[in-house]
């Protein structure tokens, strides 16, 4: 089994900032996460990573913020809705509006 996109959503701003989700269905899980999807959601502004979720191999399900992206810290993947919600919220929390 390929892996399976379940999830392509961008959103332009007309700043120039913007939010790219994606999520996918993966054959085996991304070590050391359980689950079996890939994700990466990111909220970029001036070129520049503000908010990120993602589930790296290696590091597993973890956030990226502050300013570049620079602060990283686990994240507990509850579902791609609740890791859509989550996301969505820290944006709005930084952006103001989404």
């Amino acid at each position: 089994m390929k892996a399976e996109l379940l999830l392509r959503e961008r959103i332009d701003y007309q700043d120039g900032a913007f939010i790219e989700m994606k999520v996918w269905r993966v054959p085996t899980p991304v070590p050391p996460s359980e689950h079996d999807l890939k994700y990466s959601l990111v909220y970029i502004v001036d070129g520049q990573r503000i908010v990120g979720y993602d589930n790296e191999r290696g590091k597993g399900d973890h956030r990226h913020h502050g300013p570049g992206g620079a602060e990283e810290t686990q994240y507990e993947f509850r579902g791609v809705r609740q890791l859509i919600a989550d996301f969505r919220a820290e944006v709005l929390s930084v952006r103001g509006s989404i």
